[in-house]
């Protein structure tokens, strides 16, 4: 069978990666074509583009390189028509692969969706055209099954694909790898602020404006895969402050606490079981376009699916460095700790149990070959 993946930033990548293991395990020849990143480069096929070539963040940006996103649109149009897969399979990354599943469907593509667009979280009529232009729909979060049978459409709640993917990696010695990273023994603030350019210069200004108020932490940065050291350079204007790339989890399995930017990361850094504190900045346009249109209480994926605030979100004005330093405080405290890891483990289990890959892998083999 041939198989052409659609997925558009770091986390696709990596729930892409290991969805591409798991249909080479259905069918060891099966010829894969993505869009993706350097971690579904490692497990094999072809890769047509890097999602660093595509990032953009917020409705402001997207509009401003609009020449060059519907380049890549009648770019990915033609490399399908050249491919001929048996199924499109579409990971996240809604702006873009929403526009390639209503002309697939159009040519008579199979069309298959692994983690929902969120259209809980705004313009819900697009509910009606994912119907029309999806067959099938592979959702990760306990609660989409149940909206998307409101309005009709039957999906496979499979599992969250990150069960997995915190529960196979090697475990981490601690000793090793502060050593190998030059890292003092404190404890560790790990700084999660993000994987675009746009975001990280939002966030991590504001984040690194507290070291010199907590002299007993590291402060360490996550570096996105996507970007340079040099970028995050010109933040960095203390001491005290390390930088690691490309190995967050590594670096969230022995952090005291984080301070995350809102997104993938703020759940990934629940299921280390480490206390956050979720930041949001955007572009000003964008924001404001986003605040008339978003219908949602919270925007960290850890209160939407607890449907309560489990951590702290600092959006907008509020992500300050009083405010900020106010609830990296509360969370170092034992008590706000006990609670936290108690939600975490609740978390965890609506999250449902391992093989989200494996069951959404075998659904779509099933379909297609049928």
């Amino acid at each position: 069978m041939k198989y052409y993946i659609i997925a558009g930033e770091a986390s696709g990548d990596l729930h892409g990666s290991n969805l591409m293991k798991a249909l080479l395990k259905q069918e060891n020849k099966a010829d894969i074509r993505f869009w993706g990143g350097d971690l579904m480069q490692a497990v094999g096929g072809d890769l047509v583009v890097h999602y660093k070539e595509r990032q953009f963040m917020g409705f402001a940006e997207v509009i401003f390189n609009l020449r060059k996103v519907l380049g890549q649109i009648k770019f990915c149009k033609n490399d399908i028509e050249s491919f001929k897969p048996d199924v499109i399979i579409f990971i996240d990354n809604s702006g873009f692969n929403l526009r390639i599943a209503k002309w697939a469907k159009s040519k008579n593509y199979k069309t298959h969706y692994y983690i929902s667009p969120q259209v809980w979280a705004s313009r819900a009529g697009r509910i009606e055209k994912i119907k029309k232009d999806v067959d099938a729909m592979y959702v990760i979060l306990p609660f989409e099954k149940d909206f998307y049978k409101t309005y009709n459409y039957v999906v496979n709640f499979v599992g969250h694909p990150l069960i997995d993917a915190i529960a196979d990696r090697p475990q981490v010695n601690e000793h090793a790898f502060r050593k190998e990273n030059n890292l003092s023994n404190q404890p560790i603030i790990a700084l999660l602020p993000g994987s675009r350019k746009q975001e990280i210069t939002k966030m991590l200004g504001v984040m690194l404006s507290l070291v010199n108020d907590f002299k007993d932490y590291q402060f360490v940065i996550a570096g996105a895969p996507s970007q340079d050291f040099e970028f995050y350079k010109t933040f960095i204007k203390q001491d005290n402050v390390s930088f690691i790339s490309n190995k967050t989890y590594d670096l969230l399995s022995i952090s005291y606490a984080a301070l995350v930017t809102s997104g993938t990361a703020t759940l990934e850094t629940a299921l280390f079981k480490v206390p956050q504190v979720v930041c949001y900045k955007a572009n000003a346009i964008s924001y404001q376009i986003a605040k008339r249109i978003i219908t949602l209480k919270y925007i960290s994926l850890v209160n939407l699916i607890m449907d309560r605030e489990v951590v702290t979100e600092l959006i907008q004005g509020d992500l300050n460095k009083k405010r900020l330093k106010q609830e990296l405080t509360t969370i170092l405290e034992d008590k706000k700790r006990e609670q936290l890891f108690l939600d975490y483990y609740e978390l965890e289990k609506q999250l449902g149990g391992r093989g989200a890959s494996e069951t959404t892998a075998q659904l779509i083999y099933n379909a297609i070959s049928s």
